[in-house]
């Protein structure tokens, strides 16, 4: 039967360092492309279901996500699609980072969408609420809807300033791999 154990990170990098591991990030492609742990599988838990995740007799698997949270919600998913005993990145992405283990940064990759929907999102509201203040009481309107369109989002699972900002020119994939070049 598998099981998820979580590891240390300094655990997990040896059994990664001795090949007796895969280190499988479960975060969302454009989490994975700002900052990642190197050598790190991109295997994002919204598309596990369409996945062909194959191991080495001898490997393991370890997941991880940024904090931790994730993979201890998912991981019976994540269990099911590996053979053998898989485990869990005690504290994820941070606590690797906070071990003193390497990072690979890319500054240049577009914030992740959630983030960018909280900054969006707080932006128009402070902002509605500053002209809704000392302009015209209208302005309220506006982070009314905001607010609104958050709560569908959180109820829905579906967020539209997240879909608007994901097709945005800075978040395109191509645009950004050019910036890089």
């Amino acid at each position: 039967m598998t099981s998820l154990t979580k590891l240390k990170p300094n655990i997990a990098a040896d059994r990664l360092k001795a090949g007796s591991a895969i280190l499988i990030d479960i975060r969302e492609p454009d989490e994975y492309a700002r900052e990642h742990i190197p050598g790190a599988i991109s295997l994002p838990v919204s598309a596990l279901h369409a996945a062909d995740l194959t191991l080495e007799a001898d490997q393991h698997a370890i997941f991880h996500c940024k904090s931790g949270r994730r993979t201890d919600t998912h991981c019976i998913r994540l269990a099911q699609h590996v053979e053998g005993d898989a485990f869990v990145l005690d504290g994820g992405l941070e606590a690797w980072r906070a071990d003193g283990l390497p990072i690979e940064k890319d500054s240049k990759a577009p914030l992740e969408i959630n983030r960018q929907v909280q900054i969006t999102a707080g932006s128009l509201i402070l902002l509605s609420t500053i002209l809704g203040w000392s302009v015209h009481q209208g302005f309220y309107g506006i982070a009314a809807f905001v607010g609104a369109g958050l709560t569908f989002a959180g109820l829905s699972g579906w967020c539209g300033m997240a879909t608007l900002l994901g097709i945005m020119p800075w978040n395109n994939q191509s645009a950004a791999q050019l910036a890089h070049d």
